[in-house]
């Protein structure tokens, strides 16, 4: 059946011109029907054109479509290939970052494409203007569902897919690999019947040759690596000198350069025919590749393939294992979920992988069977060969994978205080018979009523009755007397930011002891500052967050950590030590060598505490302490000094930029406007470079205390009301004002700071002192500038 016979006007949308047989087995539910759809089928099996499908169909209604995609480099597989799209004259929008998010170009957006953890967070906040594009969501195209069983993400999939059918009700087409429980996944999705799909092996492609081989293990675990490796390339060798590829998986990134390199040696000493040293042409493509290693390694028809690689990098390796010009490929997990590249023969070498937050965990059985199900290349293989290399005392459990598969379980259990929870801050969930009425809208209760034993179903009502009491003994919920439930600001400020109760709990403990050890803490009006909490309590704080528990550091890690740390920190859990360790050598820019492999993802997750750890202290310690924490994050991100941080705030300037200003002198935004253009050009920015700086310095607060007629003498016990201003020549910006005697508060206010802002300043002269130190202070809670301090001194006659 041809795509233009169907859809004539979205004929150009797909890459191909006919829908194969499984295809044409959903066409009617998918074009036919509104209702939710669920359909199962083999990896390689043509799944992604029944989103296509349905997409098609909502975008010529007019309707908004929603693409939840398993990782960020399917998100970016999906923007590059729905070009298709917007050569039809639709917008599509990938959904990143909160920073990122462009609110006007969502809500445009015909189809945008997100991950489980972007739409969560999204939903969470889809009451608010800026993420009010969720509210819109016509269809919402759930890919590879089966991520309902992954042990860390599964929960925030669940509870994203429940959210958006309360909020939007939109029509929901969940597509996954053949599983065993799709029924399951159809009844709690409401899908009927007739829109159920269960495809089996006979509609792959190209048929499977499935199986677990085993190793011999020793002592040593990194020379088991190579002991897998060997048994790894005995299995791909027929292969790649039939001429066929191989795509062999492998824990780390790191992993995956060692084994390419090893490989290269091993396919020479074995005279396997591979590489294309005399091939000109390929040669001098190579020089586009950024990582000279890759470049080394392509030559001889081995690569490797990464999230660390340049995109330009993964690209052309994409580009040329297809094309057939790389023999064998050595890839982290990233190739399984994020790009359709088959191979004839498909190995996993490591059952185990190292997570940066999670430690050694082996591979999610799920994950196992998405790696297989790339093997043969349709139109080249008629059989594709996928082999499992295990520890043999594992072996039997991977063989009752490969025979029978196992059904999606729910992961929500383990993380139900804080789903629910969320629930509860965003208003979804109102009183306690709305408690039980959520969680009858979770594949939880659905996989708990088919497998009651297993999942305590007769003490299902207990057990979330409670995680609710257990949710007001904390402070993160409060209950009123009509039984109405109302999130505190605890309870808040955990669903906002995302993070694990625990986490919460520690933030909320540090901001309030320093506000002084009060709940009310800033009040936005006007409330006490508390004392701001230093670099290294903070860190520490972030350090020891529930989200890093399982965190490790592996033996050549630790040398590392106590040449950043030295003694101190001495009592932290080695896991924590690491993490902080990554934290200060951020600060000066100085990662060792040793941590760098799990820096970046421990980095950005660190920042996003440390946001959060900043709006704590904003709500319960006031904005002094808040700016402390936006100045630390800026540092993290930056590497930039405490004195230059500042720079940082201005468009455009990064860490280099802000280094090279600094060395200049030129520390502070109000350093560059009192520079000007040829100031910051003599400090070594290029001529256009700094004009477009000095520019976006004019953005940022320049602020300037006024203190008019203030006196510099006073009588004893006399009283003399003055006012000072505060004037602000540059952009505007919520801005903590405040002004002490002696060190003493009078007068504090939180509030946007525009042109001015004027504050009462009591002069009064106190019998018992001599001199009154007045202090004008300004600091900006959601900027890393530093705060701003004036003073004037008043003698007591």
């Amino acid at each position: 059946m041809d795509v233009a016979e169907v859809l004539p006007e979205f004929a150009d949308a797909f890459p191909f011109e006919e829908f194969n047989r499984m295809q044409r087995a959903t066409l009617p539910a998918v074009l036919d029907s509104t209702e939710n759809l669920v359909a199962g089928a083999p990896t390689a099996s043509g799944k992604t054109a029944i989103a296509e499908l349905a997409i098609c169909e909502t975008l010529r209604d007019g309707g908004t479509a929603l693409f939840v995609a398993p990782m960020r480099a399917l998100t970016n597989e999906k923007e590059r290939e729905w070009d298709r799209f917007e050569d039809l004259g639709y917008e599509v929008y990938v959904v990143t970052g909160e920073r990122d998010l462009n609110p006007r170009q969502a809500e445009r957006a015909d189809i945008l494409v997100m991950t489980p953890e972007k739409a969560d967070s999204a939903t969470r906040k889809h009451e608010r203007r800026r993420y009010a594009f969720v509210n819109d969501v016509d269809l919402a195209v759930v890919d590879e569902v089966h991520l309902l069983d992954s042990e860390r993400r599964g929960s925030v999939l669940e509870v994203v897919v429940s959210r958006l059918r309360r909020i939007c009700d939109p029509r929901i087409v969940a597509l996954s690999a053949t599983m065993e429980n799709v029924e399951e996944v159809a009844e709690w999705l409401d899908a009927p019947p007739d829109n159920t799909f269960s495809f089996g092996d006979e509609y792959r492609p190209v048929e499977l040759h499935a199986n677990v081989e085993t190793y011999s293990p020793g002592e040593n675990p990194f020379a088991d690596k190579y002991r897998r490796l060997y048994r790894a390339l005995d299995l791909a060798e027929p292969h790649v000198r039939d001429g066929g590829q191989a795509l062999v998986f492998v824990s780390a990134r790191s992993d995956t350069v060692r084994a390419a390199e090893k490989t290269r040696d091993e396919l020479a000493e074995r005279d396997v025919p591979v590489g294309a040293r005399g091939d000109y042409d390929f040669h001098t493509e190579t020089q586009a590749l950024d990582d000279d290693r890759l470049r080394q390694s392509v030559i001889d028809g081995v690569a490797f393939h990464h999230a660390g690689l340049s995109k330009n990098d993964k690209d052309l390796v994409e580009e040329w294992f297809r094309q057939g010009a790389i023999d064998v490929l050595f890839s982290t997990s990233t190739l399984a979920w994020g790009v359709n590249l088959p191979a004839r023969c498909v190995v996993i070498r490591d059952t185990k992988i190292h997570d940066p937050l999670e430690g050694e965990v082996d591979l999610n059985p799920l994950d196992v069977l998405q790696m297989l199900g790339r093997a043969g290349r349709p139109g080249y293989d008629d059989v594709g060969y996928a082999h499992v290399v295990a520890h043999p005392e594992e072996a039997d459990r991977y063989r009752r994978l490969l025979d029978s598969g196992k059904p999606i379980e729910s992961r929500l259990a383990g993380e139900l205080d804080a789903h629910l929870n969320a629930e509860i801050a965003m208003g979804t969930v109102r009183d306690v018979d709305d408690v039980m009425d959520w969680m009858e809208t979770t594949f939880y209760y659905v996989r708990a009523r088919h497998a009651p034993e297993r999942y305590d179903f007769t003490g299902l009502r207990d057990r979330v009755r409670s995680t609710l009491e257990d949710l007001v003994d904390r402070g993160f919920v409060r209950t009123a007397e009509d039984l109405r439930l109302e999130p505190t600001p605890l309870g808040r400020l955990a669903s906002t930011y995302y993070l694990r109760l625990d986490t919460a709990e520690r933030f909320h403990d540090l901001a309030v002891r320093a506000g002084g050890g009060t709940e009310t803490g800033s009040t936005g009006d006007s409330g006490g500052w508390g004392d701001p909490p230093s670099d290294g309590t903070m860190l520490r704080t972030v350090a020891r967050a529930a989200e890093f528990d399982s965190v490790s550091a592996r033996s050549d890690e630790r040398d590392a950590v106590d040449a950043v740390l030295g003694e101190r920190a001495d009592d932290l859990e080695p896991g924590s030590r690491k993490v902080l360790a990554i934290l200060r050598s951020s600060m000066a820019d100085s990662t060792p060598a040793e941590l760098r492999s799990d820096a970046w993802v421990i980095r950005q997750n660190a920042l996003r505490l440390v946001a959060a750890l900043g709006a704590f202290l904003a709500e319960f310690a006031g904005p002094a302490a808040a700016n402390a924490a936006a100045r630390l994050e800026a540092r993290v991100e930056t590497g930039v000094s405490a004195q230059a941080v500042g720079l940082t705030a201005i468009d455009g300037v990064g860490p280099a930029r802000a280094g090279t200003l600094a060395e200049a002198g030129i520390d502070t935004p109000a350093d560059v406007l009192a520079a000007g253009t040829a100031g910051v050009s003599a400090a070594g920015i290029p001529d256009g470079v700094a004009e477009r700086v000095v520019d976006r310095a004019r953005d940022l607060p320049a602020v300037a205390v006024e203190w008019g007629s203030f006196p510099d003498r006073i009588g004893a016990g006399e009283s003399d009301p003055r006012e000072v201003t505060v004037r602000n020549r540059g952009g505007g910006a919520t801005a903590g004002l405040r002004v002490t005697v002696n060190g003493r508060e009078m007068t504090a206010t939180e509030t946007y700071l525009g042109d001015e802002e004027t504050l009462p300043v009591p002069v009064f002269g106190a019998p018992d002192r001599d001199e009154l130190t007045f202090a004008v202070e300004a600091v900006f809670p959601d900027l890393p500038l530093r705060p701003i301090r004036e003073e004037r001194t008043v003698r007591v006659d």
